[in-house]
């Protein structure tokens, strides 16, 4: 016998805006560079990857 197709999850398939997107992640994300010293890390890789560019 066959069954329908039917949804998993009943959300409503509306995307969300960037910028509201944007506001929800940079909470947490400024406090796991505050935690975590992240900073330094994303300095030491920048620069790492502009060496690599620069040759």
């Amino acid at each position: 016998m066959a069954y329908p197709a039917t949804r998993i999850a009943s959300r409503p398939s509306s995307r969300r805006h960037p910028l509201v997107a944007t506001a929800m992640v940079l909470p947490l994300a400024a406090l796991l560079v505050v935690v975590f010293g992240g900073w330094d890390a994303v300095v030491t890789q920048a620069s790492s990857v502009g060496v690599m560019l620069g040759r």
